[in-house]
């Protein structure tokens, strides 16, 4: 809504008259950031990863509207009308509301009447959703009451938890405080004591919702969707399905299409070095595992005098490997020795940005001693990853394992077309600054 009032503000500070295209923007500006998932009570720098991206897609689609309209957006001579200053102020617009709003929402809240809640159940996981709306994160929700039939002791309930009495007062509460929604965290093992509790609450208006316990796993991708038109409970998922899993794809073939008509060359520059300076093939195949633990042939330029297949054994290579070439510690130093895996994100088997693969030998020793190891492989494995930028790349031994399987199950928790831009920046800042963890 911000977006399209700034739209309208920008027409009325130009005198601009309103146009058939202005229609066809607003709308597709409107489905494109709706519905409002930012948080407006708190600030979050993965929601505002995901606030950026918005408004790449709708400054993209202002051009192809200005296209459509004869009027093609030139970078070098912009034309300051309505449109483009809206579309330059947008981004700051839109940014600049989600900075301010935990300042403006204690304000903001005062124009209308919070609803009231209740939870009934202590545990895990409504301790954690009553702190989210202590900290106003459910705008307009207010927690008045807690119920639970355990002592405080047992449930270990945080001493800031309203709790006002035992399963039995709830209803009666409800009736009299005129307690708009009710959320239930109670185990499905108390069943007996959830259908009493559902029978009693009939006799109100409140409406009721479950707090799912499943804060005991490590979400990735948590969510609840509908299934054959049941209710099911995500709680270890890829983030790539449907939209995001097509425009990720989208990004890296274009991407990687407009990388090769430099890369080809340079490749056939390398591969003819390599040619020159050891015997042997240029390229060197390994397999590993990819999408869904699937094996898959990676390609890499050969940098070393031997040929592991990685299989059985792998030796991690060290700092002044006698295994490697002159060439190829270069090759190595520089990254120049992955170019090749373009072809394997243009076939499919990887992505430009994911975890990284590893050897076989490695996959079955780690995933043995490193709970979460194959979650990795929920997508598909990437050049470049949120660990190698964050400093760890390479090494074989189990804390940097440890480490970087942390960083691969972040990134899949928190991905977002922003996160790969920023890991793709980043990675061309160490390739140009060097890794010394590059040997």
């Amino acid at each position: 809504m911000a977006a399209v009032l700034t739209y309208l503000g920008a027409l009325l500070a130009f005198g601009a008259k309103w146009e058939e295209g202005d229609a066809i923007l607003l709308i597709g500006t409107f489905l494109l950031l709706y519905p409002g998932k930012v948080p407006f009570a708190r600030f979050s720098v993965a929601a505002l990863a995901n606030l950026l991206a918005s408004c790449c897609a709708v400054l993209a689609l202002f051009a192809l509207v200005r296209w459509g309209q004869g009027r093609p957006v030139q970078l070098t001579q912009l034309q300051f009308d309505a449109g483009t200053t809206w579309a330059m102020a947008l981004p700051f617009v839109l940014v600049g509301l989600h900075v301010v709003s935990p300042r403006l929402a204690p304000h903001l809240r005062r124009l209308y009447t919070d609803t009231q809640v209740v939870i009934v159940g202590v545990s895990s996981a409504s301790n954690r959703f009553a702190e989210a709306l202590r900290n106003g994160e459910a705008e307009g929700q207010r927690l008045v009451a807690c119920f639970e039939d355990r002592s405080a002791q047992r449930t270990q309930a945080p001493a800031w938890l309203p709790i006002t009495g035992g399963l039995a007062e709830v209803a009666d509460y409800v009736k009299r405080q005129r307690v708009e929604i009710i959320y239930i965290s109670l185990p499905m093992a108390s069943q007996p004591r959830v259908m009493g509790l559902l029978d009693a609450l009939k006799d109100t208006t409140a409406s009721v919702c479950f707090i799912p316990d499943i804060f005991v796993a490590d979400l990735i991708q948590g969510s609840i969707d509908t299934v054959a038109g049941l209710p099911v409970v995500s709680v270890c998922d890829t983030p790539f399905r449907g939209t995001e899993g097509a425009i990720k794809r989208a990004i890296d073939i274009g991407i990687t299409l407009a990388t090769l008509p430099l890369a080809l060359p340079l490749m056939a520059g390398i591969a003819v070095a390599i040619r020159a300076t050891s015997p042997g093939p240029a390229i060197f195949k390994q397999r590993r595992y990819g999408l869904d633990g699937k094996e898959i042939v990676v390609w890499k330029f050969r940098t070393m005098r031997t040929m592991e297949d990685g299989e059985s054994q792998y030796r991690q290579v060290t700092r002044d490997d006698d295994r490697v070439t002159p060439l190829g510690r270069l090759l190595r130093r520089t990254s120049l020795d992955e170019l090749p895996q373009l072809l394997n994100v243009l076939a499919g088997s990887m992505s430009l940005v994911g975890p990284r693969p590893h050897a076989l030998a490695v996959n079955e020793q780690y995933r043995k001693i490193i709970p979460g190891y194959m979650i990795r492989h929920k997508v598909r494995p990437g050049i470049t990853g949120w660990a190698q930028v964050n400093g760890y790349r390479g090494g074989n031994d189990l804390d940097s394992m440890r480490k970087r399987t942390e960083y691969d199950l972040a990134y899949l928790r928190s991905w977002s077309l922003m996160l790969d831009l920023v890991i793709l920046a980043r990675t061309a800042r160490v390739l140009l600054g060097g890794d010394p963890k590059a040997f």
